[in-house]
């Protein structure tokens, strides 16, 4: 019952992205995201966690929590902006797509065989709702910001499904994931720096217009 209860909220975080506009209160979501999938590894299992799903989950916790956001609010200083300027897809529609991504994550969890080693119903649909809506926002947002938040959220999906099934999985693989979505994200941000600094500006968009000279 927990774990569904904290999937319910994993998903409201995401239609919540899909149809925030500002860049500070998207961050801030994606921030309570992570520390919402970081506590799945601890709730998922039947049995209770070990101590691998408590090192899991602290690790996770800390760095989707706070040093990404951390480096994601310091790339917006940088940038001096606040909001999404004339995404590809505008935040209703983008609210309506993520719906309509929700109906075929739960359809496409119907036609999966049923998951041993928790009792969670929510978690294979939340996952591949998280994984659509990471796609959605990387093709549908100029800043590139934006679509560093989107591919986060793909993460979290990925993270999400492979910390709920931790008896088929090991510690070191899903460290591995953290540790490539932190040095990922590293560069990302000094990526944003440059471009800002170089450009004046984040839209990705505009990156298609450079020319050699």
């Amino acid at each position: 019952m927990k774990m569904d209860f904290l999937l319910v909220l994993v998903i409201l975080t995401n239609l919540r992205l899909l149809a925030a506009g500002r860049l500070g209160a998207s961050i801030r979501v994606v921030a309570l995201q992570g520390v919402l999938v970081g506590l799945v590894p601890v709730l998922a299992p039947e049995h209770g966690p070990g101590w691998r799903a408590c090192v899991l989950a602290a690790g996770s916790v800390a760095l989707k929590g706070w040093v990404i956001p951390w480096l994601l609010f310091r790339a917006l200083r940088e940038a001096e902006i606040s909001r999404e300027v004339e995404p590809y897809v505008g935040h209703v529609t983008s609210l309506l797509a993520g719906l309509a991504a929700l109906g075929v994550a739960f359809w496409l969890n119907d036609r999966l065989p049923v998951l041993e080693g928790t009792s969670a119903t929510l978690l294979a649909p939340t996952a591949l709702f998280m994984i659509l809506s990471g796609l959605l926002l990387l093709v549908s947002r100029r800043l590139a910001v934006s679509q560093v938040l989107g591919f986060i959220v793909l993460e979290n999906g990925v993270f999400t499904f492979g910390a709920g099934v931790m008896p088929e999985t090991s510690l070191l693989v899903e460290a591995g994931v953290l540790l490539d979505v932190f040095a990922a994200v590293f560069v990302m941000g000094i990526a944003l720096f440059h471009i800002s600094r170089e450009f004046n500006h984040l839209d990705a968009g505009r990156l298609s217009e450079l020319k050699d000279v």
